[in-house]
C-alpha cells in the first residue's frame, strides 16, 4: 500500500504536519520532487522542526528516501542531518542515485535569471529551476556521479565552461568559485565520499518496490502545490517539477498502478495563500513587494473597504503564521478557492482531503468561499488553462457565518462533533463540492491538534 500526500493549492498547505501525523503508521517516507526550496514545519510538543529537503517523516524516526525526482543540495542535506543529530534524533535517510545535484553555479544563475526577467517568478534563489533545466538538457550531474571521481570530473569539465560562458557572455557578470572546476570537484567528491561512507545511496524504484513487496507501508510526500505544478499550474509562476500524483510515479520509480491503487490525499488550507507573483483570484490584500495580479500595478491608496481587507489579511497571516519556512517572506492571503480545489482533485484523483488551519479563521464574523469564476462573461467552476485567463477571473462567493474561538486542544481530543457547528457546515460544504471524503481536520500546528476521521496508513 502507498499513501501519497499532495498540496492542493499553491504550496504551504501544511503537508509536513499531515505527513508527520500519518507517518506514524508508515515504514518509509519518500520525497518525490522539489529541492531545498520546500519548507516543511513539524511541531512535536514544545519542539519545532523546520525542514527544507529531508522528508517530514524523519522526525518520527522512519526510513526516509529522497527520490530521483528531487534535486539535491548536498550541503543542505548534511546540514539538516547534522542538526537533527544534535537534537538527539537518529535519522535514517537514503538518497536516489538518479536524483540530480544542485551546484553553486545553479544558485548563482537562479539569482541572475530572476533579476533579468521582465516578470519575476519569485523563486527562492536556491538553484532549483536551473538544476531541472540541466536535467532536461542532459547536462546534469546526478548523485550517483558523485560516487565516481572520474565521472564527476568529466561531467564538470563538460558543463562548467558552458555555465561560465552564460554568466560572462550572456549576462555580463563576473565568475567566482562557483565556476571553478577544481574547487567544485574537491567539494563534491567529498560529498560523494560521505554518501558512500554512510551507505545513503539507493536505486530508488527497486528499493521502494522491495519494501512494498515485504509488506511495508510507503508514504509519499510532495513539495509545493498543484497550482505551481509545471504542467498543471499557472505557468510561468510555477516550480520546475510535478507536485501532482503523476510526479509521485516518475519521481520514485514506482508504477502508476502502485500509486493509483493506494490512497492519494489532498491537503487543503482553510483559506488561500501564495508567495510571490501571479494571480490569486480570492486575494484579500497584497503584500508589499509582491504582485497582486498577473500583470501587476502600481500601489494605489486604499479605500475603506480595502483597508478592512488589508486588516483581515494581516490578521489571518499573523494568526496562521503565514511566513515562508525557507525564506521568511510574508504570504499573500485570500479566501478558500473551490475552482482551485476542483482542479487539484481532478489532476491527482484525491481519495480524501485534509483541511487545516480551521482555528485560524475563528473569531471572524463571516467566512467566504470562492465557488466559481466569471471569465469574460461566462461562469466557470475550475481554473482556466492560461495564466492570463486566470488573472482576468472575478470570483463568485458564498458566505458562511463565522465560528467562535474555542479550546482547540479540547476539540482535538473530543473529536469532530466538538467542532463549532458553523465550522462543520463550512467543512461539509467543501467535502460535498469536491465529492471527496474528509479524512482529517487541523485545528492547530501540533501533532495532537488534528481530528482524524480516516487514517489511510493504518
Amino acid at each position: 500500500m502507498t499513501v501519497t500526500i499532495i498540496g492542493s493549492q499553491l504550496g504551504d498547505e501544511g503537508k509536513g504536519g499531515t505527513v508527520d501525523l500519518y507517518g506514524e503508521g508508515a515504514d518509509v517516507v519518500v520525497r518525490y520532487q522539489g529541492g531545498d526550496n520546500a519548507g516543511h514545519t513539524v511541531v512535536v510538543g514544545d519542539e519545532t522542526y523546520e525542514l527544507s529537503l529531508l522528508p517530514s517523516g524523519v522526525v518520527r524516526g522512519k526510513t526516509c528516501v529522497i527520490g530521483n525526482g528531487c534535486v539535491v543540495n548536498p550541503e543542505t542535506l548534511f546540514d539538516e542531518l547534522d542538526a537533527l543529530r544534535e537534537r538527539g534524533l537518529d535519522p535514517d535517510v537514503r538518497v536516489a542515485e538518479r536524483a540530480h545535484v544542485i551546484f553553486p553555479y545553479h544558485r548563482r544563475l537562479d539569482g541572475i535569471e530572476e533579476e533579468d526577467k521582465d516578470e519575476e517568478v519569485g523563486t527562492t534563489g536556491r538553484g532549483i529551476g536551473p538544476t531541472y533545466e540541466d536535467k532536461a538538457g542532459r547536462r546534469g550531474i546526478r548523485v550517483g556521479d558523485l560516487l565516481d571521481e572520474e565521472v564527476l570530473r568529466t561531467r564538470l569539465e563538460y558543463v562548467v565552461p558552458q555555465k561560465r560562458a552564460v554568466v560572462e557572455d550572456v549576462f555580463g557578470k563576473e565568475c567566482g568559485e562557483e565556476l571553478d572546476i577544481d574547487e567544485l570537484f574537491e567539494t563534491y567528491s567529498g560529498y560523494g565520499e560521505r554518501l558512500a561512507e554512510e551507505g545513503m545511496t539507493v536505486n530508488c524504484g527497486d528499493y521502494l518496490q522491495s519494501r512494498i513487496d515485504d509488506g511495508d507501508e510507503v508514504l509519499l510526500e510532495g513539495a509545493q502545490g498543484t497550482l505551481i505544478d509545471i504542467d498543471h499550474g499557472n505557468y510561468p509562476f510555477v516550480t520546475s517539477s510535478n507536485p501532482t500524483a503523476g510526479g509521485a510515479c516518475t519521481g520514485t520509480g514506482l508504477g502508476p498502478t502502485e500509486i493509483g491503487q493506494g490512497e492519494i490525499v489532498g491537503i487543503v488550507k482553510g483559506y488561500a495563500t501564495r508567495v510571490g507573483s501571479g494571480p490569486l483570484p480570492t486575494e484579500l490584500a497584497g503584500v508589499e513587494g509582491d504582485t497582486p495580479g498577473y500583470e501587476g500595478s502600481e500601489a494605489q491608496p486604499l479605500s475603506d473597504a480595502g483597508e478592512r481587507e488589508e486588516e483581515l489579511a494581516t490578521y489571518i497571516r499573523d494568526e496562521g503564521g503565514e511566513y515562508g519556512t525557507v525564506t521568511g517572506r510574508p504570504r499573500r492571503v485570500g479566501w478558500l478557492d473551490l475552482p482551485v480545489l476542483r482542479h487539484a482533485t481532478r489532476a491527482s484523483g484525491f481519495t480524501g482531503v485534509v483541511v487545516g488551519h480551521i482555528d485560524v479563521l475563528a473569531g471572524l464574523d463571516e467566512v467566504q468561499v470562492g465557488v466559481s469564476y466569471d471569465l469574460d462573461g461566462t461562469e466557470i467552476d475550475t481554473v482556466p488553462p492560461t495564466t492570463e485567463e486566470w488573472g482576468r477571473c472575478s470570483v463568485n462567493y458564498r458566505t458562511f457565518d463565522g465560528w467562535p474561538e474555542v479550546d482547540w486542544d479540547a476539540v482535538a481530543s473530543e473529536g469532530y462533533d466538538a467542532l463549532p457547528e458553523n465550522a462543520r457546515d463550512y467543512l461539509e460544504f467543501v467535502e460535498s463540492e469536491l465529492e471527496t471524503p474528509l479524512y482529517a481536520v487541523g485545528v492547530g500546528p501540533g501533532r495532537d491538534q488534528t481530528i482524524v476521521l480516516e487514517n489511510p496508513t493504518t
